[in-house]
């Protein structure tokens, strides 16, 4: 569905300067330099609204996070709530915001350009597209020379999280790991009834399925 466009998207845009990094491809190798501490980092691909990398940030001061959205027009509500998560937290003293969360608005075409070899500790990948056609299985987010270049920048025994409401696209991702030989450390076909659940921080994609009763597929793997 096209997501309609919002009005003065680009002023509202502006005023979140601080929470967005406009050259990431600069910041390659120096990511650390960035958020100004060794803490390690995790990177969101497709944050949409913000609701899950916001809570991340919430939850875990002790980490850095990016996430990465190409759709303007929806990256905007996922500024919006981690700029009130750093007004929120800033009389305490604790590291959020801007201090542990930064976003790139770009569509991802080869996650090396923006970052360097064993820079991420992980990779989250939530409700990505599922691009059901076979001859698109090339844009899938879980394709085998996708996950190639997530490893890439992983540090050694970083992890990948893939959750999706989509049979089709769990099937092929759950094939792709196998085929190019990497070890699934977790893995559920109904995340909501699994003891992973205790753990599991929603995306507001999530939290509709799940009142409909539709089963989330889940499973965290690495190389």
């Amino acid at each position: 569905m096209r997501q309609r466009k919002l009005k003065n998207l680009d002023e509202r845009l502006n005023a979140f300067s601080h929470l967005i990094i406009e050259d990431p491809a600069e910041n390659k190798g120096r990511w650390k330099q960035v958020f100004g501490s060794d803490d390690p980092i995790w990177l969101e691909i497709g944050c949409g609204k913000g609701q899950f990398i916001t809570g991340h940030a919430k939850a875990h001061p002790e980490r850095n996070y990016i996430a990465v959205e190409g759709h303007e027009s929806v990256v905007l509500r996922a500024l919006e709530k981690a700029d009130q998560l750093r007004a929120d937290q800033a009389d305490g003293g604790q590291k959020a915001g801007p201090d542990n969360l930064c976003f790139i608005l770009e569509y991802v075409k080869d996650i090396r350009d923006f970052f360097d070899d064993g820079e991420l500790e992980g990779i989250y990948l939530n409700f990505s597209d599922p691009w059901p056609k076979d001859r698109h299985a090339k844009r899938r987010l879980t394709y085998g020379k996708r996950l190639r270049q997530y490893v890439q920048i992983l540090k050694p025994g970083g992890v990948i999280v893939f959750k999706t409401d989509n049979e089709g696209l769990f099937e092929f991702t759950l094939q792709q790991i196998q085929s190019e030989g990497m070890e699934i450390l977790e893995m559920s076909r109904d995340l909501h009834h699994s003891p992973y659940n205790e753990e599991n921080i929603t995306t507001e994609y999530e939290d509709k399925f799940a009142l409909t009763g539709k089963n989330i597929n889940y499973v965290k793997f690495r190389a």
